[in-house]
């Protein structure tokens, strides 16, 4: 039996620096540049393991001010059903935290760290996103699509 289960990501940005606790508004900080990405699952047999799907057509860009920052990451999908991970790639300003599971209303979660205080520039990252299912999950017919709006959010750290 071939299953198909399907997450759909709207990326949402928000493009806000903290400064001494307020916000420094007046140029776009933090963007996603790419088509919002749409991950199809095909699971195989209740016994299979689950078969993800994979994305990396999206990017992450963003530029900083005069104070060290990190990005963060969260999600808001209602009526979760699937397992949707992400990971920054190629990096090129910062550290990249290790995969980061997105859970439905879980708090902003350290994305990338590090971005050095004094950096005036832009960065860039590639946004590998991964979507499993087990069998006993279900699939989309039965249980809709996953939509999720993923937000990435620049914090001075």
């Amino acid at each position: 039996m071939n299953l198909n289960r399907k997450l759909i990501l709207t990326s949402f940005v928000i493009g806000l620096l903290t400064v001494g606790g307020e916000a420094a508004f007046g140029q776009i900080l933090i963007n996603v540049q790419g088509p919002s990405p749409t991950l199809t699952i095909f699971n195989g047999t209740p016994t299979g393991g689950p078969n993800p799907a994979v994305n990396t057509n999206t990017r992450l860009r963003y530029k900083k001010w005069l104070t060290p920052t990190k990005i963060t990451v969260s999600t808001n999908c209602p009526g979760q059903s699937f397992n949707l991970k992400v990971v920054a790639t190629g990096v090129t300003v910062g550290l990249a935290a290790p995969e980061v599971s997105l859970v439905s209303g879980t708090p902003g979660i350290d994305f990338i760290t590090g971005i050095p205080a004094g950096f005036l520039g832009q960065a860039d990252a590639t946004l590998k996103y991964t979507a499993t299912a087990t069998y006993q999950q279900g699939n989309s017919i039965d249980f809709g699509n996953d939509v999720h709006v993923v937000t990435y959010t620049l914090v001075a750290q």
